[in-house]
């Protein structure tokens, strides 16, 4: 019998060379660094906060519990159970690599960082699996390789929380009872074909929404996965007129006695996190940070780092780009009135350094903050002098996550310049808060989704008006 020819990797989402060598080695390494440092993380915050009893009571309502968009998990699980969570789901990410014997590429490094992120405020070792198996499943009978559909399962979990509500609440309306969840065959036989019907639509729908926005968002799957999002949730909710109630809510005592916000342990944890990362390409580029400038220099369109310059310069853009980005959150919360350090902060300060190993860099990222300072400014003064409340801040939650997603247009600053790298923040910013109601909240991924939107109306205006590109070579 002949053998079935297998499809070509997908167009604009699967094209970046696998690693080889060493490369390849230090890059699994560091995704294993990861989760082996979360494991760790939950072993602390179990033995200094809580037990392993509590812990493992705070996972299990992590798991059996509607998760829609920025659900904080400290507050629903604890602190450790929510570490806990990411922990696993991290490993599983992993072993899946081994398993089927995917190669390692910054593409991956991007799909695992956003699975570990999202373990923080809405997805879990539950809700992952239908649309994560969906995608595995469907490109079986595609004859799509294994491998190379990794990344598209692990971008899959953002609908997670489409999971949660068709298994413990979509059926049972004013009967759910958060405290006593239950599954019902419905909600089961709904999963599973939920799962399948995303396995087939969202690796169709990546190669278009690629093309739509021209790499210009490197958060591509968050184009994709929201328009999914959005048609499934105005047939699910909208069209059958069901009720979309919002999170659960749950009182935390010892969270509560924090201020809602683990700002020392968190921040413990992240500088562990990269500083070691920068100690780990330090060594490993000879002792030097030789080489580094023509990667900090980059413009962030279509770049693959390790390819380009190397693991070693990868790990310490990756950890010197996570200080950046820790030093503005801890600024932001600590100097404005908004969130602290919750479960979703947390999460998305992960989400932030995604793609800082193919296009993410402090110099081409800085505008796209400065964007969203410029419109919190102009809203500011706007209601000021129109006598209205001032309802947002920079450490509002809705704005910080946005901004983890919306360095995603990094591109525009490096492709062309600094200002449109703040009209694309801008932009982003103005849609963040907006887009969730397009899906109900039931898409994590709404800040590459409001993103991809930006990039969506940005990109055209600037070819009408003939605005130059840089023509430098990224990188020389």
């Amino acid at each position: 019998m002949k053998k079935a020819k297998m499809q070509e990797p997908i167009p604009g989402v699967l094209e970046r060379r696998a690693l080889t060598g060493p490369e390849a080695r230090q890059l699994r390494l560091y995704g294993l660094f990861w989760t082996g440092l979360l494991f760790f993380a939950s072993l602390v915050a179990t033995l200094i906060y809580s037990d392993f009893r509590e812990t493992g009571a705070g996972l299990l309502r992590i798991l059996l519990s509607p998760a829609k968009l920025l659900t904080d998990y400290f507050e629903l699980g604890g602190l450790a159970a929510t570490f806990l969570n990411a922990a696993l789901c991290g490993l599983a990410c992993n072993l899946f690599a081994i398993l089927t014997k995917t190669k390692p590429s910054a593409l991956l490094l991007a799909a695992y960082f956003l699975v570990i992120s999202h373990c923080f405020f809405g997805l879990n070792f539950l809700n992952m699996w239908p649309p994560f198996l969906g995608v595995f499943f469907c490109g079986r009978l595609r004859k799509l390789s294994r491998g190379e559909l990794l990344p598209l399962a692990m971008f899959s979990t953002s609908l997670g929380p489409f999971v949660s509500e068709f298994l413990f609440r979509y059926f049972q309306k004013e009967s759910f009872d958060p405290t006593h969840p239950t599954v019902t065959l419905p909600g089961v036989l709904l999963t599973l074909g939920f799962g399948i019907l995303a396995g087939f639509l969202i690796p169709a729908l990546l190669p278009g929404t690629s093309k739509m926005h021209r790499g210009f968002s490197l958060y591509k799957a968050g184009l994709a996965v929201g328009i999914f999002g959005v048609f499934a949730f105005a047939f699910f909710y909208k069209t059958l007129g069901i009720d979309n109630t919002g999170p659960i809510s749950y009182y935390n005592a010892h969270y509560e006695s924090f201020g809602r916000s683990y700002l020392l342990f968190v921040n413990l944890f992240f500088a562990v996190a990269f500083l070691l990362t920068i100690l780990w390409g330090f060594f490993g580029n000879k002792k030097s940070f030789r080489g580094y400038k023509p990667l900090f220099d980059c413009d962030g369109w279509q770049d693959d780092f390790p390819i380009k310059f190397g693991m070693p310069r990868t790990l310490i853009n990756i950890g010197f780009y996570g200080i950046c980005v820790l030093i503005y959150f801890n600024l932001v919360i600590l100097l404005t009135e908004g969130v602290g350090f919750t479960g979703p902060t947390t999460g998305v300060i992960i989400a932030a350094i995604t793609f800082g190993a193919s296009g993410q860099t402090p110099k081409n990222v800085w505008p796209i903050a400065l964007g969203y300072m410029l419109l919190l400014g102009i809203s500011s003064g706007a209601c000021t002098l129109m006598g209205l409340p001032i309802l947002s801040s920079l450490s509002t939650q809705g704005y910080l996550s946005g901004l983890a997603f919306a360095t995603g247009l990094c591109p525009f600053t490096g492709r062309y310049g600094r200002r449109y790298g703040v009209i694309a923040g801008f932009l982003s910013a103005l849609l963040c808060t907006s887009t969730m109601a397009m899906h109900g909240g039931f898409v994590l991924y709404n800040g590459g989704f409001a993103a991809g939107l930006s990039a969506m109306l940005l990109i055209p205006i600037l070819d009408y008006y003939k605005v130059p590109e840089k023509t430098h070579e990224p990188g020389k």
